[in-house]
């Protein structure tokens, strides 16, 4: 099969190993797939992964465990946990020592005509959801998997730095709470898209005055931890969503003496973001920057390390 492939460099093979399904998984032929920064920071030694990348996708159901989800429409959570571990059975699949990562760690991605994954991890995609709506689901489940973790009251005001795609997404979500929300970004552009929805927006270059009692780091960069944690008023809960290769500074004594709470956030439940795709409460389509074929793909990653660009789909 044709894929894209890392291995310190980025190479496009037509000639690539077709994945074999292990027990209980089923194997997909992918519609769409995304890029996004997390596929970025790869190239760049994030997670020290190297395969097939990709891990936003919406695809047809080849070959299944259960005959009756042959030829259904799908997309699927990335992270391939054991089921009995510990950590499984206490509920927290998603952190299972034993996991693999769809394209980001022991497992081939989606950037390319197949991938497999277990049969458990898939969700049918409802009829009214388009595959460039449903390709989105994964970075809109990250996104909702911050109110999963924070009660966001209507009452608190709600910070989100970064205007790129999930930053965008977060906004979005946020929006739904009825909470006192700022986007924050440096493209005038971007910050648009929030605007023409009713969302408040400032330029990064004005944020010295800006406070929230939940900021919302989604810039992606090492900087955005000294920003954000500037902008979280005292006994305020300051969320964490960039990944990224590199270390980072920080002054966990500001933290202490702020009485702020930190919280990692990083995948979330696919069923509402599903949900909300079906019923129009999230835009998508206005984040996407461009649709390459496969053969295309090397390109398609060029423009998605663009600063700046909005979401990059690849097409086999």
């Amino acid at each position: 099969m044709r894929a894209l492939v890392f291995d310190g460099q980025l190479h496009l093979f037509d000639d690539y190993p077709q994945p074999s399904p292990a027990p209980g998984e089923a194997l997909l032929r992918v519609h769409l797939s995304g890029i996004c920064n997390t596929d970025v920071e790869i190239t760049r030694g994030y997670m020290g992964f190297q395969g097939v990348l990709g891990h936003e996708f919406v695809g047809t159901v080849e070959s299944s465990p259960d005959p009756a989800w042959i030829g259904r429409r799908v997309v699927g959570d990335i992270n391939c946990s054991c089921g009995h571990c510990p950590t499984c059975l206490t509920g927290n699949p998603t952190h299972c020592p034993q996991r693999t990562t769809l394209g980001i760690g022991g497992r081939d991605g989606t950037l390319a005509d197949y991938c497999v994954l277990p049969q458990a991890n898939l969700h049918l995609v409802p009829d009214n959801v388009t595959d460039e709506e449903a390709v989105f689901v994964e970075p809109l489940a990250a996104a909702l998997e911050i109110i999963e973790q924070v009660h966001i009251r209507p009452s608190q005001s709600v910070i989100v730095l970064g205007d790129g795609k999930l930053g965008l997404l977060v906004a979005q979500v946020m929006r739904l709470t009825g909470c006192d929300l700022l986007a924050v970004g440096h493209h005038v552009e971007k910050l648009a898209l929030l605007e023409r929805m009713g969302v408040a927006t400032a330029s990064a270059e004005r944020a010295g005055d800006m406070a929230a009692d939940v900021v919302i780091d989604c810039t992606g960069q090492a900087e955005g931890f000294a920003a954000g944690r500037a902008m979280v008023r005292p006994r305020g809960t300051f969320v964490l969503k960039s990944t990224f290769h590199g270390q980072n500074q920080v002054n966990l004594t500001s933290l202490v003496v702020d009485e702020v709470s930190l919280i990692g956030s990083r995948c979330g439940p696919f069923a509402p973001a599903l949900r909300l795709l079906a019923m129009g409460l999230v835009d998508v389509r206005s984040l996407i920057a461009g649709v390459y074929p496969l053969e295309e793909a090397i390109t398609a990653f060029g423009h998605a390390r663009t600063r700046g660009a909005l979401k990059v789909l690849v097409r086999p």
